[in-house]
C-alpha cells in the first residue's frame, strides 16, 4: 500500500467490550453498503438514533445528505392488509445467488439466517431424530445407510429459503404453505432444481391464519404428524385479530405429535413499543429505525392486545408492509392453550452472545459469511441494530 493509500486508509472500528457483537475489523468502510437518505429523513431520525444507539450501545456513521426520492420507500397508508402483504410478496422476484449476494444488507440476511440455523440445530434436529418416521434410506459405497427422519411443516415458507437447512438436516418430508401463490411457485421451483434435496416435498398456497390445513392437504398428507412446525419472520401477521392468531395455533398444534417442536422468529414487541414510547409526545410522525429498516406507528394511544399496527420498511426486503404487535405473555398463555409449551425465547444479540463460541455454531458463522476467518464483519452497526428488533423461540407440544 502506497504512503498516500495509508493516509487514507479507513482504520478498524474496535467496540466495547461490552457489547455482544463486536467483530475486530471490518470488511468494508463504514458507509460503504449504506444508501443515503435525505436530509429531511436525518432530521426526522435525529431524535431516535440515540435511543436505539443506547438501548443496542452501538455508534452511528455519518451519511450523505442528498438523494432521489424516488430511492425512499412509500409513505402513504395502504388499504386491505392481506391484500398488501400478497402483493408484497407476489410481486418480489425469485433472484439468483450471485444476485442475493449483491444485496447491500447481505450481512444481515447471513446474520439471520445463522440464528435460524441455530435454532433449527438446537431444537429442531432431536426431533427430527426421534422422530417415529425415521427410517435407513439409500447408502454409501461401503453399503451403510442414511437416516431420513422427520417431517417438516414451514408456515409461510415463502420462495423456500429455509429448504437448504431442511435438506442438511436430512429430513424425510416437506411441507410449505403461504399465503402468495408466486412465492409457492417459486419454492416448489427452488425445490426441484436443488442438488442434494433427498425428501419429497409438498407445496400449497394457503392463508393458514383464516384456513385450516385440511383445506389444502389431503387427508392422506396430514395423517403422520408433524416433528416440526417453522414460522420464520411472518407469525406476527397472525396477530390482526384473536381468531386468526387461534386458527395459526390450531394449525400448528393439530397435526404435531406430542413431544414435536414448534420454531420461529418475530419482532420484539417489547423493544417496538419501548422505542414508540420514547418518541418526543408532541411527535406527528411516529416512526423510528435507521437506513436499514424503519417502522411507523399509526397512533400511540391505543394498544389493543390484537391488531395493533405498524408499517415495516427493509432495505432490499420489505417495502413498507403492515405488521402486528405480538405481546408475548399473551402469546405464551394462548399457546398453553394449544398444548405447546415455552422452551426458549431470546433476543437475535442473546442468541449471538450465547453461540458465537460454540464449537459448531462459530464455525458455522464463518461458512455462512457473517464473519471472516479474522473476525472481519459482514454488518454495519445499522444492519446490527435491524437484526435486534427480533427474538427466536422454541416451543415443544406436550399434550
Amino acid at each position: 500500500m502506497s504512503s498516500a493509500e495509508q493516509r487514507h486508509a479507513v482504520p478498524p472500528v474496535v467496540l466495547p467490550p461490552t457489547i455482544p457483537y463486536s467483530p475486530r475489523h471490518r470488511t468494508t468502510a463504514p458507509d460503504s453498503v449504506l444508501q443515503p437518505i435525505t436530509s429531511e429523513e436525518i432530521e426526522l431520525y435525529r431524535a431516535t438514533y440515540s435511543f436505539g444507539t443506547k438501548r443496542l450501545k452501538k455508534r452511528k456513521r455519518g451519511r450523505s445528505s442528498e438523494s432521489d426520492a424516488s430511492d425512499q420507500p412509500p409513505t402513504k397508508k395502504l388499504a386491505g392488509d392481506v391484500g398488501v402483504v400478497v402483493e408484497h410478496y407476489n410481486a418480489r422476484p425469485d433472484v439468483g445467488v450471485r444476485q442475493r449476494l449483491d444485496s447491500p444488507i447481505i450481512g444481515l440476511k447471513n446474520f439471520n439466517n445463522w440464528v435460524k440455523s441455530v435454532l433449527i440445530t438446537r431444537f429442531a434436529h432431536p426431533a427430527l431424530v426421534s422422530s417415529p418416521s425415521s427410517k435407513i434410506s439409500g447408502g454409501d459405497r461401503k453399503g451403510r445407510g442414511a437416516l431420513s427422519s422427520g417431517k417438516i411443516l414451514d408456515m409461510g415458507c415463502g420462495k423456500g429459503g429455509d429448504l437448504s437447512k431442511w435438506s442438511k438436516a436430512r429430513i424425510k418430508e416437506y411441507m410449505g404453505v403461504d399465503i402468495a401463490a408466486k412465492s409457492i411457485d417459486q419454492a416448489r421451483d427452488r425445490w426441484r432444481t436443488m442438488r442434494g434435496a433427498h425428501f419429497d416435498a409438498t407445496f400449497e398456497t394457503l392463508d393458514c391464519y383464516t384456513e385450516s390445513l385440511s383445506s389444502a392437504f389431503p387427508p392422506p398428507k396430514l395423517a403422520q404428524p408433524f416433528d416440526v412446525v417453522s414460522m420464520q419472520f411472518c407469525m406476527h401477521y397472525a396477530f390482526e385479530t384473536v381468531q386468526k392468531a387461534r386458527i395459526m395455533l390450531e394449525n400448528v398444534s393439530r397435526w404435531l405429535r406430542p413431544g414435536g417442536i414448534f420454531v420461529g422468529t418475530i419482532p420484539n414487541s417489547d423493544q417496538l413499543l419501548e422505542r414508540l414510547d420514547a418518541l418526543p409526545e408532541d411527535a406527528e410522525d411516529l416512526s423510528f429505525g435507521n437506513s436499514v429498516y424503519r417502522i411507523r406507528f399509526d397512533e400511540r394511544e391505543n394498544k389493543p392486545i390484537f391488531g395493533h399496527k405498524y408499517w415495516f420498511f427493509l432495505q432490499d426486503a420489505v417495502e413498507n408492509v403492515p405488521e402486528y404487535i405480538v405481546r408475548w405473555q399473551n402469546f405464551i398463555e394462548m399457546a398453553k392453550e394449544y398444548g405447546l409449551q415455552l422452551k426458549y425465547k431470546e433476543e437475535f444479540h442473546a442468541v449471538f452472545e450465547e453461540h458465537q463460541e460454540h464449537p459448531e455454531f462459530g464455525p458455522l458463522m464463518v461458512r455462512m459469511k457473517v464473519v471472516e476467518q479474522n473476525g472481519e464483519s459482514s454488518m454495519n452497526e445499522d444492519q446490527w441494530e435491524a437484526a435486534n428488533i427480533y427474538i427466536a423461540f422454541a416451543f415443544e407440544k406436550i399434550a
